[in-house]
């Protein structure tokens, strides 16, 4: 078993990591790039679909409470009058007199522009809401909005979804999908950027069990990352301050994550009350309530939403996974993944780029890779091939060499974190392999 005392590593190395392995890319680079706007490259995409299906399976399909939908993201722009986010979406911005930089105001610490040193103006709001127009004419009649969250379609889709699934409260709906936020100082490379994926949920409940059901979702988020092998000591849970609630929030609690530049929200889980529902009631004039049998009442049911980030998460367990050992050239980096959230689970390594050794190679590949998410690479040296899959934190390597063609019709699998090498017969490589990554799960969780 390896210990999970893995070395910690700052941004600057994760950037130059997610480059040179493909993980994460500057949108738009060959123009000189977009400010805080990323592309997942071939290793980042499988990343983040991972941690997204891992969610959904989580919080969808092992639970009989909660159902999924797939929301636009444009929406009517009542939606968004309703939900306050016309009105309250806003943060103060400063503008530097000197170099005419902007800043968000709380996210200024001194007196004077955080760049130059030069004088700040007085703050102005500055409403996050990207705005476009739908139609062939731009007019402030067909003014719509990017939606800046998943949640409200959620919302005004709560008497469709409980319509057609017959769910009685509890119940919830959930959705991923992309938001945009014209943020005024994004950073910190995939933390805070103006398009991002979501992942959120909304349970809905009866009045007076949600307070129950809050508290019932933080843990329940907690165990979900730590049961994806990241660090408990990475994680905690800050309760959210009276005066820093969001205007349709009871109590808020943020899941953090110890990143590189310090401890960060990965997850807010809220208690909305039954604000949303009962503002769209009033915009819209549709009756929103529930009847409940039981009680044989009506009622507006109220809402815990765990709302989480999927590129920041992806980012977490990126940070969370580094390691290094070694010194010098025997120096080795390798990204101790859980293998559920690991891009590739197995690759298959011919020992050389040889006649004899690529057919068999190709058979060892097509007979495991409907069953696990397998990379082929015959490029460069195998130790150099083994580093390779170390830095995308591929759990096991399946190595074809001429002892397999020649002779026993086996093959060496060779394990990420320990690097003990086992020789199996291929007609037992998919229970091995599947043997192995179940240790690797249970390791990554202790």
């Amino acid at each position: 078993m390896v210990a999970r005392t893995l070395k910690n590593t700052d941004l600057e190395t994760l950037v130059s990591l997610s480059k040179r392995r493909g993980f994460i890319f500057q949108s738009s680079e060959i123009y000189g790039g977009l400010g805080s706007v990323w592309d997942y490259g071939p290793v980042g995409v499988e990343l983040k679909r991972n941690v997204k299906d891992l969610w959904w399976k989580a919080m969808v399909r092992d639970r009989e409470d909660v159902v999924g939908i797939d929301g636009a993201i444009l929406m009517h722009p009542d939606v968004w009058v309703a939900s306050g986010h016309v009105s309250s979406f806003s943060d103060p911005l400063v503008e530097c007199s000197s170099c005419h930089r902007r800043f968000r105001e709380d996210h200024v610490e001194t007196d004077g522009c955080p760049e130059c040193g030069g004088e700040l103006g007085e703050p102005r709001q500055f409403n996050m809401m990207f705005q476009t127009h739908i139609g062939p004419v731009q007019s402030d009649d067909n003014l719509i909005y990017l939606r800046p969250e998943t949640a409200q379609a959620m919302f005004v889709n709560f008497d469709n979804v409980q319509t057609t699934t017959r769910k009685k409260l509890p119940f919830g709906i959930a959705q991923q999908g992309k938001s945009f936020r014209n943020e005024i100082t994004p950073g910190n490379f995939t933390y805070r950027t103006r398009e991002f994926e979501q992942m959120e949920m909304e349970y809905f409940c009866e009045p007076g069990t949600d307070e129950e059901w809050h508290r019932y979702w933080i843990d329940f988020s907690m165990d979900w990352y730590a049961g994806l092998g990241v660090r408990r000591e990475k994680l905690r849970v800050r309760e959210h301050d009276a005066d820093e609630l969001p205007h349709y929030s009871k109590a808020s609690a943020d899941v953090e994550f110890e990143f590189p530049w310090g401890w960060g929200e990965l997850e807010t889980i809220s208690n909305r009350t039954d604000y949303d529902l009962k503002a769209h009631m009033e915009k819209s004039g549709r009756d929103l309530k529930y009847f409940d049998q039981e009680k044989n009442e009506h009622y507006v049911p109220y809402v815990v939403e765990p709302a989480m980030g999927a590129d920041r998460s992806a980012l977490a367990f990126l940070a969370d996974a580094y390691d290094e050992e070694g010194e010098g050239k025997e120096q080795r980096v390798v990204l101790r993944f859980h293998p559920d959230v690991a891009p590739f689970q197995v690759a298959v390594l011919p020992l050389s780029r040889n006649e004899k050794l690529g057919p068999k190679s190709r058979e060892v590949y097509d007979s495991i890779r409907p069953l696990f998410n397998t990379q082929f690479d015959d490029t460069q040296s195998i130790g150099r091939r083994y580093r390779r899959q170390d830095e995308i934190g591929t759990p096991l390597c399946v190595t074809v060499d001429f002892d397999t063609v020649e002779s026993d019709d086996a093959v060496t699998i060779r394990n990420r974190d320990s690097m003990e090498q086992v020789r199996v017969p291929i007609s037992g490589l998919v229970q091995a392999v599947s043997d192995q990554l179940e240790i690797m799960r249970k390791e990554a969780q202790s």
